[in-house]
């Protein structure tokens, strides 16, 4: 545990750091932003690329795998959802929380920490799982609030969603990559230099920008919060981890890395979607503070017994 804990120790230094530097003015909010359009467009980017053409394509997809992150995901997100609704919250609201329960942060914080610390071959299961949270879950929370406040579902809604989803560098990154590995094209010397220097950047840049998004974020309505947090850190992985094991007999090392995966805190794409909808915004802000900050103790836990 000691070990593990020393090694993630100093992805949260990197939090920390970013934290206190935003806490402090020295780097203010419009900074915070430039820096993570860098990382999102260009280093992480270059990173993902990188990763998806060196990947096997033919093995890379397992519908075992797939069925089993779903059902696991699918589960927590209608708990949240439900418990959304004992609360008497709108549908709008319980579907921005259940959203929140299942997404964790496997783009900026869950790439580069567990390619990091489980290896190479943690890239195909990490990025199977990025996918699936952009692609299915991101849409189901845009049509259910769309529907919610519109009372049906257009083509007005839907094309805009799938360009969104289309154009998102990261999608485009990791499709670009498994083509490039599909075609079995040969990387020259200098593109896989230039890629692995901006890749380089992706690390530092996405997780000292984590904590300069975090410096700005109070702790209202912590109640709420706590529980979604709980949801995500304790729930997110138990389920998946029943699913992928003892359900749909997902081989163990990838099972592993879909369990740690699960265990990363609460993602800032949430929030931006829960502002971008005017739904939960202080509950949700509250949930990736906390989760972030509780992941310092859980996630090296989590993959201590992924080992």
């Amino acid at each position: 545990m000691l070990e593990i804990f020393l090694k993630t120790l100093p992805f949260f230094l990197l939090i920390g750091t970013g934290w206190a530097a935003g806490r402090s003015g020295v780097f203010p909010a419009e900074a915070t932003g430039w820096l993570t359009r860098f990382v999102f467009y260009f280093a992480l980017s270059a990173m993902l690329f990188r990763f998806a053409a060196t990947l096997d394509v033919a093995s890379l997809f397992d519908p075992r795998f797939v069925a089993a992150y779903l059902a696991g995901s699918l589960a927590v997100w209608l708990i949240g959802f439900a418990v959304a609704r004992a609360r008497g919250e709108t549908l709008a609201a319980s579907a921005t929380e259940a959203h929140t329960a299942m997404t964790g942060n496997t783009g900026f914080l869950g790439v580069p920490m567990l390619v990091v610390l489980l290896g190479e071959r943690a890239v195909g299961p990490v990025l199977m799982v990025l996918t699936i949270d952009m692609v299915v879950f991101s849409t189901l929370i845009t049509l259910i609030v769309t529907a919610a406040r519109q009372g049906r579902i257009g083509l007005g809604t839907v094309m805009p969603l799938a360009r969104g989803i289309i154009a998102n560098p990261m999608i485009v990154s990791m499709l670009a990559g498994l083509a490039w590995a599909g075609a079995h094209l040969p990387m020259p010397r200098p593109a896989e230099e230039f890629l692995t220097l901006l890749g380089a950047a992706a690390t530092p840049g996405a997780l000292f920008a984590i904590g300069a998004s975090l410096a700005g974020r109070g702790a209202d309505r912590p109640g709420p919060a706590i529980w979604l947090s709980i949801a995500k850190l304790v729930l997110h992985p138990l389920a998946v981890g029943a699913a992928a094991l003892l359900v749909f007999d997902v081989e163990p090392f990838a099972a592993g890395v879909m369990i740690a995966a699960a265990s990363l805190p609460v993602a800032g794409n949430v929030y931006i979607l829960a502002q971008y909808f005017g739904v939960a915004v202080q509950r949700v802000s509250t949930a990736i503070l906390i989760s972030t900050a509780a992941a310092i103790i859980t996630l090296p836990l989590v993959i201590v017994l992924v080992h």
